[in-house]
């Protein structure tokens, strides 16, 4: 054999094991693609379906806030709606549902001549109670009673609606009470303890104890008998007890007659201290 012969030989026996060697890694690159391929195809399956709403981004760690009560429809349940914890649970469920005024009376105690006034208002049947004013007041002089009789000067003891008024003087501006005014508003005689009933019935309010309603406080009818008594009224404080209303000061009255309001239902509790 020549030399130029084995030198090709050579070179052929060379070149082979090249040659496969490229082919393994071309088959190795290949099955490395194929390999990633498939991994895609494995992530695009485990993702959201189109459409579906993508997480938000926390931009913190900090602990997040619950929702608003309201908007977890949780209401708040408080017995007292904004009365004072005073007040029973019996009086305070014989105010109307649909009330939205009250005037409470609370007396210092059972026999005092000496009370509280309050105004209270709120937005819409069901809603708390909001205080919008309050005044010293004076009440019978021997207290309360719940079973009131003419002459022994007690004020009644309930709840009960306030629907009509009048007075000696003209109504207030706002006043929306049905109001008589009339002359025949004025006291006789003097307090229980002597002193001048003058101006006591500049204003009154009528409370619907043992009365008619829709008619002036000067109605004499008693439909529920002479014996309990009658004419219980709100009216403008004499610096005395009363033998059963309620006075209150003069800028109380004005105050009362232009808020209290037919369509607000308004009525009066009234008792001594835990009624």
């Amino acid at each position: 054999m020549s030399k130029h012969a084995r030198t090709r030989s050579r070179s052929r026996s060379r070149t082979r094991p090249r040659s496969e060697g490229r082919a393994q890694r071309a088959v190795t690159v290949a099955a490395f693609l194929g390999l990633l391929a498939f991994g895609a195809g494995w992530l695009y399956a485990l993702q959201e379906p189109p459409g579906a709403p993508v997480p938000q981004t926390r931009t913190d760690a900090r602990p997040q806030a619950l929702p608003d009560r309201a908007a977890r429809g949780v209401q708040r349940t408080d017995p007292l709606q904004g009365l004072p914890p005073g007040l029973s649970e019996a009086t305070r469920a014989r105010i109307p549902a649909d009330s939205r005024q009250l005037v409470l009376v609370t007396g210092r105690a059972k026999d005092s001549s000496e009370s509280d006034v309050a105004l209270y208002t709120r937005t819409a049947p069901g809603a708390d109670w909001t205080r919008a004013a309050q005044w010293a007041g004076r009440n019978g002089a021997k207290g309360w009673s719940t079973e009131r009789t003419y002459g022994d000067l007690t004020s009644p003891q309930g709840v009960f609606s306030l629907t009509d008024a009048g007075g000696l003087l003209a109504a207030p501006a706002g006043t929306r009470l049905p109001y008589d005014r009339d002359a025949a508003f004025v006291a006789s005689g003097r307090g229980v303890n002597g002193e001048s009933l003058a101006g006591s019935f500049d204003y009154v309010v009528a409370i619907d104890f043992n009365r008619r309603q829709g008619v002036s406080p000067l109605d004499p009818a008693k439909p529920d008998g002479e014996d309990k008594g009658g004419n219980i009224w709100l009216h403008v404080d004499h610096d005395g007890p009363s033998q059963g209303c309620v006075g209150v000061p003069k800028e109380a009255m004005e105050r009362l007659l232009t808020t209290l309001d037919p369509a607000a239902k308004p009525v009066i509790a009234m008792g001594p201290a835990g009624f």
